[in-house]
């Protein structure tokens, strides 16, 4: 036997240091990359549109699918602001077995829990913060929120193949930043039209928040109104937002695809009556155009 012929277990180790390698790479790209491409404020089912569904509708996953791209991303420049801006990036989604995941919408995780009805697993991933000098004149005296990783619990569930309806929920610790939990419950189900070529979802979502994410976010202390003359104001745990979305998926061809999204978000109670907020109701938007190997 040659001794180039891989056996098996020379096989998996190369595997498994293919897949360390490239975890690696996944990990150095999004902490390059934050600044620059980040988490739109859209449903959080968003970031993985449609990705429960494929074991139910193709059992055989690959053992590796690799997805690179470009996007451009149309957002607030802060939860609650008037202004918008543009934020363009690299894009870059890589998932082992259904087991491992890195990705720019997702973070980089695992799944513990992998069945054609039942997604769920953990994730690091992270949150951009705030800073005075993303609207100094309106945030002047409010310190900045520090950029943050996050720790992610989530589960995906699909009702049925006659009824692929996807429930997703998550809980997400900040480990820095507003140092608080925040979490999101939605539903998304495929729109009439959707073939292999084309396919596009849309669904509600809830967001909720403990009372340190909720006051480091919409509060204003005794401190930062002496400093911005905003009034002081209290926000407790409950209901941040609520919101929809709508994501479509476009084949050009065999390897290239191009994805859209776009969402509504609405804040609630003590934090749409923040006066930090200038508008409760923002929109975001994005485009990709992206290669699978």
């Amino acid at each position: 036997m040659s001794i180039l012929r891989a056996t098996p277990a020379r096989a998996a180790a190369w595997r498994r240091t293919l897949l360390l390698l490239l975890l690696l790479l996944a990990l150095a790209v999004l902490a390059a990359g934050t600044r620059a491409q980040t988490p739109s404020p859209a449903p959080e089912w968003q970031y993985s549109a449609g990705i429960p569904l494929e074991k139910m509708f193709e059992p055989e996953i690959p053992e590796w699918a690799v997805r690179v791209g470009a996007a451009a991303i149309y957002r607030p420049r802060y939860d609650g602001a008037s202004s918008y801006h543009v934020l363009a990036g690299a894009t870059l989604d890589v998932r082992y077995r259904d087991l491992f995941f890195a990705s720019t919408g997702e973070g980089i995780g695992i799944n513990a829990v992998s069945t054609p009805h039942l997604r769920a697993g953990l994730a690091i991933t992270y949150n951009l913060g705030r800073r005075e000098a993303d609207d100094h004149a309106h945030l002047h005296g409010m310190g900045n929120i520090n950029f943050a990783p996050e720790a992610k619990l989530f589960v995906d569930y699909v009702v049925s193949k006659e009824f692929p309806l996807v429930i997703r929920a998550n809980a997400r610790r900040a480990l820095g930043g507003s140092d608080g939990w925040i979490g999101d419950l939605g539903a998304y189900l495929p729109l009439p039209g959707s073939s292999e070529h084309f396919y596009w979802f849309a669904g509600p979502s809830v967001s909720f928040a403990d009372s340190r994410y909720m006051d480091t976010w919409f509060g204003v202390s005794a401190a930062q109104s002496a400093r911005s003359g905003f009034a002081q104001h209290h926000v407790g745990a409950g209901i941040k937002s609520y919101g929809a979305g709508l994501s479509a998926m476009w084949f050009l061809h065999k390897h290239w695809f191009i994805t859209a999204d776009a969402s509504i978000s609405q804040l609630v109670g003590a934090a749409a009556d923040s006066p930090v907020v200038q508008r409760p109701t923002t929109f975001s938007a994005d485009l990709s155009v992206n290669y699978q190997f």
